[in-house]
């Protein structure tokens, strides 16, 4: 009865925390100058779950602006196009509700002049100065990629459940094997090399999650597997499935111009950080369950599997319902 509340409660928890799973995903906001002071505005932002965020960008009062055309480029985008008469030399842009999201937004603003501003505003500063230094924001990847796994509900429950799968030996390689392996499809998706739809991986992704609480249970039933005797193999290929989701991310609003291998490089590294903080903080806490009890470290594995599977079947019967409608 216990271990079924607790499941109950921890599942009611990753249900709430998963409406902001993909909400790590930057939103974009390009203004290209085509006549002087009048430039072609492009607001492409992320709509997690079917929902939009209340997310819009404020230009000054003063400036004219036609009606925005809205349409839907992407399962979870939303791309709103307008023109605006106004210098964004100077004064600001805001972003209304920014603060109370874990959305980035990446500005790139292209002049007649040809010096281009590129700027990532972050929701604890929802507000650009435009007449304000440009910083590159490359860099800001970095922490983005750890964002990604930190939030991204989906990709750290697969971290967790490999760190259940292997021993503790084993799970350095077999996390080297699903991080060689993302690396291989993160650059080729987010460059637009491969162009697939984001929903069938999406779909892949949560079914990989259940796959993986089903080898759990079965290496605890005694039963042998090919994931439980070359892990690294399963991880590998998995890890393949991953990275298209880790690059969606980044593919849908695009990289900045001229520093994309700079990005994605940070970016991947980013996500490395996240998965070894990951892997570490389970085996400490496996680590000091066993030392107190050895019984609260098998009853934690086991709720922690069933967890795992319940929310990656919550996940891929809720994403294909949205395929098939």
């Amino acid at each position: 009865m216990i271990r079924a509340r607790l499941c109950t409660f921890i599942l009611w928890l990753f249900a709430a925390m998963s409406a902001n799973a993909h909400e790590v995903r930057p939103a974009y906001l390009s203004a290209t100058e085509i006549t002087p002071a009048v430039f072609d505005i492009s607001w492409k932002q992320p709509v997690p779950n079917g929902k939009r965020l209340r997310l819009s960008p404020a230009f000054d009062p003063a400036c004219a602006t036609t009606e925005p055309r809205r349409r839907i480029t992407a399962a979870d985008s939303l791309t709103e196009v307008w023109q605006i008469d106004c210098d964004l030399k100077s004064g600001s842009i805001e972003f209304a509700g920014l603060e109370g999201t874990l959305t980035d937004i990446f500005v790139q603003i292209e002049y007649l002049s040809g010096d281009p501003k590129s700027v990532l505003v972050r929701p604890d500063n929802p507000r650009l100065n435009l007449a304000g230094p440009a910083k590159s924001p490359a860099k800001a990847y970095l922490g983005i990629g750890i964002e990604h796994v930190a939030f991204g509900w989906d990709h750290l429950l697969f971290i967790i459940g490999l760190t259940l799968l292997v021993m503790p030996r084993q799970i350095i390689g077999v996390a080297t094997a699903f991080t060689l392996a993302h690396s291989l499809t993160l650059p080729v998706t987010a460059m637009g090399w491969i162009n697939l739809p984001s929903r069938p991986v999406e779909i892949l992704i949560a079914a990989s999650i259940v796959l993986l609480a089903v080898e759990i249970m079965r290496k605890r039933a005694g039963k042998s597997s090919p994931a439980m005797r070359r892990p690294w193999i399963i991880a590998g290929v998995i890890g393949l499935i991953h990275g298209l989701g880790f690059a969606g991310a980044l593919a849908d609003i695009g990289l900045p111009k001229g520093q994309e291998l700079w990005a994605l490089l940070l970016f991947n590294i980013g996500v490395e950080i996240g998965q070894v903080a990951v892997i570490i903080a389970a085996l400490l806490i496996l680590w000091g369950l066993h030392k107190i009890s050895r019984g609260g470290e098998t009853a934690a594995r086991l709720i922690t599997t069933y967890c795992i599977g319940a929310m990656g079947a919550f996940w891929m019967i809720g994403r294909l319902a949205q395929y098939v409608a």
